[in-house]
């Protein structure tokens, strides 16, 4: 607080009165840090793309936001992992999944899909991405656009071959496959 009085070339205490304190300091960064990672990721899609494309789009928003906003990213998942329920990186990645919802239940639908899984499919989309994100902040390696093509590329071929009707192959919830 005492820094950022300094650069704000204000007294401690007038900190503390716009702010209410620490938390409320975090709260804006936190804020304003969400704003522009909504941003990039929505700037970066194109309306009328494809499917691919738009999850092509949507993982190069979000690597691109790490690495142009490296601290904010670290600022938005510190105390914050993205299997929590709450928190503002995963209500975060919650938001993102439910846009990412409706792409994929009309896709569904286009394919003969079951739409109503689409919910649950945009939560393991948008998670893999967000966790290998989260990876990617301290790996750097390798560069941003061979991240999101290895992305896309599970993603995207895992999501051509889906199947109706999945089953566990070893036909018991749980269990553990015979070999």
């Amino acid at each position: 607080m005492e820094e950022i009085a300094a650069r704000a070339e204000v007294s401690k205490p007038v900190v503390y009165e716009h702010f209410g304190g620490k938390e409320g300091l975090y709260a804006v960064v936190v804020d304003r840090e969400i704003r522009a990672l909504l941003d990039e990721i929505t700037g970066a899609l194109t309306s009328g793309a494809s499917s691919r494309v738009l999850v092509e789009q949507a993982a190069l928003g979000l690597l691109g936001y790490i690495e142009h906003s490296t601290d904010g990213f670290r600022v938005l998942v510190r105390d914050s992992p993205v299997a929590a329920s709450t928190g503002s990186f995963a209500s975060l990645i919650g938001e993102v999944a439910s846009q990412v919802e409706h792409l994929l239940a009309a896709e569904f639908t286009r394919r003969d899909l079951d739409p109503e899984t689409a919910p649950m499919y945009a939560q393991m989309l948008v998670g893999m991405v967000a966790l290998t994100g989260q990876w990617w902040l301290d790996a750097r390696r390798p560069d941003r656009a061979d991240v999101a093509a290895h992305v896309v590329n599970l993603a995207w071929n895992g999501l051509a071959a889906l199947q109706t009707e999945p089953r566990l192959i070893s036909g018991r919830p749980g269990a553990t496959p015979a070999t």
